[in-house]
């Protein structure tokens, strides 16, 4: 993969570029050209979601670089996901179907289960007015699980994984599967280092990808009802580690999880900060730095879906 940085090889045996672009709030018109901009710039690796309602733009701007010579299908690793209303094992083939005819793709080399909680088949729980309860469904994740592996099979899917997944959730499912979850997408960054998550993962080859590295500058009321958390990209260390390598805060951020070994999918649909989220390959952080950082964790979690905190298999 040319131009793609530091990659990691998963459990599945496939390649997967360490650093992504995340479209997640990304404007369907907005994110056709980010990912024209990112392929660009060297990334290799988009992630998109069937809840972004996204993923025909960012197919169309694939198919566009294909169709230019400036990659080829297996250059680039596209991730989508599972939507939790299409939990039951049965559905999740028609989520998947419905998100590679958008993409238009024959296959997504990662497909994530979104959330280990399910809701009820049709519904969206985000856009439900009443109580969150209502939507919600009981399917067990490992049966979730079980409705993912045969997309492995048959070619769909080259790889499978899950989000949002806690330590707990992750032990369960990864001792009643047939295909072992390749990767875990959580929030994380040096206010929520999870630690303790990332090593289990570590141990078990799964790699874990960061959502909201840079701290979800634009946190949508839904995923939280806290107005008054600190702006990570304006905290002093981390200002103060970047002015002594010349680079941003946010390019801090990023090569942090880069140096832990952990896949990161900053979001932005602005051309100069895509190309200077990448512009992260000609420098490491000290291991002084990178205690710095790792002294910063202060179980901060800007997305913590309370809304929906009396789900029975809610992570947080």
């Amino acid at each position: 993969m040319a131009g793609a940085g530091p990659t990691a090889v998963l459990s599945s045996g496939k390649k997967m570029p360490l650093l992504g672009l995340g479209t997640w709030q990304s404007k369907a018109e907005e994110v056709y050209n980010a990912v024209k901009v990112a392929i660009d710039a060297g990334y290799r690796h988009i992630d998109t979601a069937w809840v972004y309602k996204n993923e025909k733009e960012v197919g169309q701007a694939i198919k566009e670089k294909i169709a230019e010579g400036k990659i080829k299908r297996e250059d680039v690793f596209v991730t989508t996901k599972l939507f939790t209303a299409f939990s039951r094992p049965e559905h999740v083939r028609e989520c998947m179907m419905q998100s590679l005819a958008d993409l238009g793709l024959d296959y997504v080399d990662l497909y994530l289960i979104h959330s280990p909680l399910c809701f009820k088949y049709g519904s969206n729980p985000f856009a439900h007015a009443g109580n969150p309860e209502e939507v919600y469904d009981e399917v067990d994740y490992v049966d979730t699980w079980k409705g993912m592996e045969p997309l492995v099979d048959e070619g769909l899917a080259k790889s499978i994984g899950v989000s949002n997944f806690n330590k707990q959730q992750l032990e369960r499912l990864v001792q009643n599967c047939r295909i072992k979850p390749a990767v875990n997408q959580v929030e994380l960054h040096p206010y929520l280092a999870q630690q303790d998550l990332v090593d289990f993962c570590k141990k078990n080859n799964i790699l874990v990808t960061a959502y909201s590295g840079l701290g979800a500058p634009a946190l949508p009321k839904m995923m939280s009802n806290k107005t008054d958390d600190p702006v990570l990209m304006e905290d002093p260390s981390i200002v103060a580690i970047g002015k002594k390598y010349g680079k941003s805060a946010a390019q801090v951020l990023i090569r942090y999880q880069l140096d832990r070994g952990v896949s990161i999918i900053p979001k932005s649909v602005t051309p100069s900060r895509i190309q200077a989220n990448f512009d992260v390959m000609n420098f490491s952080l000290s291991k002084e730095d990178l205690a710095t950082l790792a002294g910063l964790d202060r179980n901060l979690r800007y997305l913590n879906g309370e809304r929906f905190s009396t789900h029975k298999y809610y992570p947080y």
